[in-house]
């Protein structure tokens, strides 16, 4: 078997698969239910909360009735879902909404990409539909269900993760073409200045959502690349997986031990000729790195 920090995408390559054939038009936010040992993932156009699980149970589909960008944990049971304009808390048996906080919409924006810290903290970024130039911010909302914002000026407020300490708090807007690393205060969650750790941009493809493993390294989809990259925590490109779809959106650590990873991938404003070209696009894949990831925390509040 080899070894070395490339090892693991050549043994993620070699292991990769389609495990849900599903056409999602935006897929996004896989994130591993240990309690249930399922995974959720979302369509964020569709409204739609997937839930997969490996043990066979037929798959099942939420509709929440509203562009929905993250779906986690709840620490007090359930889940949340963050929809276009409020925090809803999902019984994931019954579908039943609850709401739990307005969120502001003023110029049209919508949730995307979301991520808990060690804390409880929910951190989730907001943009309009169309993307407009320096509309969307990241915003923290803490268990008290206060929030403060943390950035402004974005337009693609993607993924994000932590350190194995939680001091450094990774973050990406797809329209920079980077992964950014902020000093991170466990303490009271607020970020320090960032500063670029890796470029993954260029020829039309953006960095999308990520995810931190046991190892330290970051798992970072790239939209338009048709691929996942293993980054290290200094910044080095470890190796990449590639899947039969340009638009990887993000991926996450499932399975018993953690060491399966998910990847979504989307098929949006997709052609007649972009079908034929990428059929399997818009489903769940899965591969197994050789490497385990982390249990995805869940929201305080």
């Amino acid at each position: 078997m080899t070894s070395g920090p490339a090892a693991a995408t050549e043994r993620a390559q070699a292991s990769l698969e389609l495990v849900v054939p599903v056409r999602t038009e935006l897929g996004e936010g896989p994130c591993w239910d240990r309690g249930r040992s399922v995974l959720w993932w979302v369509d964020i156009t569709a409204g739609l909360v997937h839930r997969h699980d490996p043990g066979g149970v037929p798959d099942a589909i939420i509709d929440v009735r509203s562009p929905v960008g993250a779906v986690l944990h709840r620490r007090g049971g359930g889940l949340v879902v963050a929809l276009a304009d409020h925090l809803a808390a999902l019984d994931p048996d019954t579908g039943a909404l609850e709401p739990l906080l307005d969120l502001e919409t003023a110029g049209g924006l919508r949730s995307n990409d979301a991520k808990v810290d060690p804390a409880g903290r929910l951190w989730l970024g907001r943009m309009t539909a169309d993307a407009a130039p320096g509309a969307g911010t990241l915003v923290r909302i803490d268990p008290d269900r206060s929030v403060t914002l943390g950035l402004d000026g974005l337009t693609i407020p993607n993924g994000l993760d932590w350190s194995a300490d939680g001091r450094t708090m990774y973050f990406v807007d797809s329209t920079w073409g980077e992964v950014r690393a902020y000093p991170y205060d466990p303490s009271t969650g607020s970020m320090g200045e960032g500063r670029p750790l890796v470029s993954l941009g260029g020829d039309g493809a953006l960095p999308d959502g990520l995810t931190v493993d046991g190892e330290g390294f970051l798992w970072v989809a790239v939209w338009g690349g048709g691929c996942v990259v293993r980054v290290a925590p200094d910044g080095s490109v470890a190796g990449r997986v590639v899947l039969p779809a340009s638009q990887v959106t993000s991926c996450a650590f499932g399975g018993p031990e953690l060491d399966d990873l998910y990847v979504t991938t989307a098929r949006e404003q997709f052609t007649a000729e972009d079908d034929a070209r990428e059929p399997l696009a818009g489903g769940l894949f899965r591969c197994r790195p050789g490497v385990v990831g982390r249990a995805s925390f869940a929201f305080a509040g």
